[in-house]
């Protein structure tokens, strides 16, 4: 029998399921788990000289490091990208977890709009002021159930076009 590439297994670590995909390379890769991001050079030399802010990134998880990567590349001027990376270094110090202008997308919702291509496309079409105001209706309800409810409706919403929550 041919070896079926993407086949999924799941097996119980206690009160967690862990999913696990085995790639044909045999290699297994526990789903969920975001890659650690490579720091731009610029950025490591500011880290390096502010011994604070270095600590601070070390604490970071890798998706809020990857939020702060993604706002510094998002400076179309050399001289803007300068102050963003001054900037995130003083917001580290003062203990900020995220750039001030990211909304946190849940790695739900992230799933989720993974699963539906359409939705997917259509999330990344909006604007910040957009995805900021989906994810505060969808973290609006704290029911983890109607949580879910919310980023399943967010996606039906998304994928037949419509903007706003």
């Amino acid at each position: 029998m041919p070896q079926v590439a993407g086949w999924l297994i799941s097996f119980s670590l206690g009160a967690k399921t862990r999913f696990m995909k085995k790639r044909p390379t045999s290699e297994t890769v526990i789903a969920g788990e975001e890659p650690e991001p490579r720091v731009p050079t610029d950025l490591r030399q500011a880290l390096a000289a502010a011994p604070t802010a270095k600590a601070k990134w070390s604490d970071l998880t890798p998706i809020a490091r990857r939020d702060f990567i993604s706002w510094l590349d998002s400076a179309k001027q050399a001289e803007t990208r300068r102050r963003r990376i001054e900037k995130a270094c003083s917001m580290l110090v003062a203990g900020k977890r995220r750039p001030c202008c990211y909304s946190i997308v849940s790695f739900n919702l992230y799933t989720a709009l993974k699963a539906t291509p359409k939705a997917k496309a259509q999330w990344s079409d909006l604007t910040p002021t957009e995805r900021r105001d989906f994810i505060s209706w969808m973290d609006s309800d704290k029911n983890p159930e109607a949580h879910k409810r919310r980023i399943e409706k967010a996606c039906e919403m998304l994928a037949t076009g419509k903007r706003r929550p």
